[in-house]
């Protein structure tokens, strides 16, 4: 692992790192927040929220526009923000340059379809090989850890959750998409990256894993009422009513006015920090 970037950032440390990953072949960054105690040279180990982002976004999206280092410091939780796909040359990616299919795009599932098997195995990636990697490297207490995103991210975080629920305290999401077997851009993603057959589809869709969860977790989904994808893509009240069958504790907040950006995120990001700051720092 080598550190490629170094800033200070309320008393704590913003980091950013790569990495050769043997899971996506290829080179890897992420980033990592360090809080202030850290930097006072505690012999501690800190609780971790896992982030990951959407569509088109790398990881520093997160790291630049939510806002997030503040508070981190002051809850005393290290923020770990890996990239969206695999990246580099050899790579494949959309052939037509698509937002929604290849770089950018690598919806936090294990790909099994040409050309996009060999690199597109981002579950693995952030359940298994980033936590690994941030472990040895980073002061974290892997007892003690969550995870959220948004929109890709939001599905990514929401469904990894609910097949690990050994692993996370605690899930949130910023506009999720929680049913990709029924939104356009999951189709097209399911499609290429899975192939043909539905009923392998449902392993990566949130709405069909929390119908089987057998383990519930805290969930909290924030959703914008102005957001341009809210009824084509994103859905969220299937999941709701998919919660509501099963007595899942899932927080559902239908903000007014906000839309799909990350000013909706910084608005809210606060509560979702404290959301995750009160389970992670209680003793189980």
């Amino acid at each position: 692992m080598e550190e490629i970037a170094r800033n200070k950032s309320f008393g704590g440390t913003q980091v950013r790192c790569k990495h050769f990953s043997t899971t996506v072949i290829c080179e890897m960054t992420f980033s990592v927040f360090l809080p202030e105690q850290l930097s006072t040279g505690a012999d501690v180990k800190l609780p971790v929220i896992y982030w990951l982002s959407g569509l088109t976004c790398t990881d520093e999206n997160f790291v630049q526009k939510a806002g997030v280092q503040k508070l981190a410091s002051d809850l005393g939780i290290i923020i770990v923000s890996p990239d969206t796909s695999p990246r580099g040359e050899g790579v494949p990616d959309d052939k037509n340059g698509a937002y929604d299919l290849g770089l950018g795009a690598g919806f936090y599932l294990n790909a099994t379809e040409e050309p996009w098997k060999k690199h597109y195995q981002m579950y693995d990636y952030v359940v298994e090989e980033l936590p690994a990697l941030v472990k040895r490297k980073f002061p974290i207490d892997d007892k003690r850890q969550s995870i959220m995103g948004h929109s890709m991210g939001g599905h990514g975080a929401i469904t990894i959750a609910l097949k690990n629920p050994e692993n996370y305290r605690s899930v949130s999401a910023f506009a999720p998409i929680v049913s990709p077997m029924n939104c356009p851009w999951g189709q097209k993603a399911f499609k290429n990256y899975l192939g043909e057959d539905e009923s392998t589809w449902a392993q990566y869709d949130s709405v069909e894993l929390m119908k089987r969860s057998m383990r519930p977790i805290p969930m909290l989904i924030d959703q914008g009422s102005a957001d341009e994808f809210l009824e084509e893509q994103l859905k969220p009240l299937l999941l709701v009513e998919a919660a509501s069958g099963k007595g899942y504790p899932l927080s559902f907040n239908q903000r007014e006015g906000y839309d799909h950006s990350y000013f909706f995120i910084s608005s809210f990001i606060e509560k979702h920090l404290h959301f995750h700051a009160g389970i992670l720092t209680t003793v189980v």
